[in-house]
């Protein structure tokens, strides 16, 4: 496992696949533009899904700023694209079912005293409660989330690793930097 990124460091660049699109460097799909890179768990997590929702009506923020959004999960882009069409969705889902991104960020899987905290239990009854439905089991379960922002040159502006499964901070939080 990686070390977790700090402030004014430099984003480390990365090879990726969506579920729709050929393989990319990160650096060449951000462009000269600043990025927010967001980690949860897979697609069929409820919680996951509401934290998608949630970035999905606040990405204009993002984009106002010049900006891309990208939601790295660890979901196969095969069940992705089985799920859900590129359309949907404002910014660009990077497909790590290996984990690989994960660990060049030092995104980490938490125990299962991280797994059952208190708000992470919290937060998938309200994701329930608002009609998220479990589906597929991909990744580790207990992986916990995390999120980046950084500007055009790349320099990392704000690093939040989540403390538990619903530990994610608002884009509006997160574009402060950019």
């Amino acid at each position: 496992m990686n070390s977790k990124l700090t402030i004014a460091k430099k984003a480390p660049d990365f090879r990726f696949k969506t579920p729709w699109d050929d393989e990319v460097k990160f650096y060449d799909a951000v462009g000269n533009n600043p990025a927010v890179l967001i980690f949860l768990r897979y697609y069929g997590c409820p919680v996951c899904q509401m934290e998608m929702a949630k970035i999905k009506q606040e990405s204009e923020l993002v984009s106002k700023k010049g900006g891309r959004v990208f939601v790295v999960l660890q979901s196969a882009p095969e069940t992705l694209a089985s799920l859900t069409n590129k359309e949907d969705w404002p910014f660009t889902i990077i497909s790590d079912p290996q984990g690989k991104v994960f660990q060049l960020y030092g995104v980490e899987a938490g125990g299962i005293i991280k797994y059952l905290h208190p708000a992470g239990l919290i937060a998938a009854i309200k994701a329930i409660s608002r009609g998220f439905r479990h589906g597929k089991f991909e990744g580790k379960e207990t992986q916990l989330p995390a999120a980046f922002t950084m500007t055009a040159d790349k320099i990392i502006k704000y690093g939040h690793y989540g403390e538990h499964i619903g530990d994610m901070p608002s884009l509006a939080k997160m574009i402060i930097s950019i």
